[in-house]
């Protein structure tokens, strides 16, 4: 008899189970789908908008398992994806979790604010104006976000990035470096970021420049010259006389010093490298061809260096 009774029980145990799992329903995920929660929105109304989309198979159902079953954890709201081996217990966890997707914008070294602007302007997953960030306020970086979320929520993270980043570097400067403020570090590292595409240059770049400022030489850069025409964009032509000559507050052939602000978004090595620069006699540099440079200190072997490079470029037909 005790048998036969543990036999009933079990019985009514997994006819309840059934019964209860006919109540509830089921989830009826096909293939991964991306599924939204807008703001605000109640659970009654997430339930219906699963059962629309066929996630579900009854919306009262699903509330009905998150009401025996779900815990007291609200629903959150964004961008989550939904799995086809994920049961009703598995989408709750998610939308309680806050589990959603994380999408990724990148912004490269040394791109300028007003692409910054254009590149988040662009991504129609983000939400929301806004103004271009100052120059030079931005880390690059690669960061996420959420579908909806706000463009100027991303900037201020990418801005925070940047002070952070800035603040630590400068803790740990050499002594004895050529910028007396964070704010000038940051200048002197944009024309580095502008002026090599060579990791490995950076510090010895940085060196030259740095030995420039501490002379009271004109740094004669050029990006300083293409800054205030295109606000950092690419140029698309070669630079003319008269803009080499205009005299303006970034100029840098046309003034002693700094630019007076930055004229890109620097990553962490440039600035790194303006914090500790190379040791080296250097005042000069030119193009060697190859992405690189050829430095100097001394004008004659500047010179000699400025007259191999246009051979060079004579020979690739480049000039005349």
């Amino acid at each position: 008899m005790k048998r036969a009774g543990c036999l009933v029980a079990a019985i009514l145990l997994v006819a309840g189970a059934i019964f209860a799992s006919g109540l509830m329903g089921s989830a009826t995920i096909e293939k991964e789908t991306p599924f939204v929660i807008p703001s605000g929105s109640s659970l009654s109304t997430v339930a219906e908008k699963l059962e629309d989309e066929g996630l579900i198979s009854s919306a009262d159902g699903f509330l009905l398992r998150t009401k025996l079953l779900g815990g007291s954890k609200p629903i959150q709201a964004g961008e989550f994806l939904l799995k086809p081996d994920m049961g009703q217990g598995d989408i709750l966890d998610a939308f309680q979790s806050g589990d959603v997707i994380r999408r990724f914008i990148t912004i490269p070294e040394g791109m300028p604010s007003v692409m910054v602007y254009d590149k988040l302007m662009g991504e129609p997953l983000l939400s929301g104006e806004i103004d271009v960030p100052p120059e030079g306020s931005i880390l690059p970086d690669t960061y996420d976000f959420e579908r909806g979320e706000s463009r100027q929520a991303v900037i201020e993270r990418m801005q925070a990035a940047m002070d952070k980043y800035l603040a630590e570097a400068w803790a740990g400067r050499k002594p004895g470096i050529a910028v007396d403020t964070m704010r000038d570090a940051l200048i002197l590292a944009s024309i580095v970021e502008k002026e090599t595409g060579k990791a490995e240059e950076r510090r010895m770049v940085a060196g030259l420049y740095s030995n420039r400022v501490k002379r009271g030489m004109l740094l004669q850069a050029d990006p300083t010259i293409i800054y205030p025409i295109t606000k950092g964009k690419p140029l698309g032509r070669r630079i003319r006389q008269s803009e080499i000559a205009a005299v303006n507050d970034y100029n840098t052939y046309t003034m002693i010093g700094l630019p007076k602000g930055p004229i890109t978004n620097p990553g962490r090595e440039s600035i790194a490298a303006v914090l500790d620069p190379a040791p080296t006699g250097a005042l000069f540099m030119v193009a060697d061809g190859t992405g690189g440079h050829k430095f100097s200190d001394t004008l004659e072997q500047h010179n000699a260096n400025v007259a191999e490079w246009y051979r060079l470029r004579r020979s690739r037909g480049e000039i005349e």
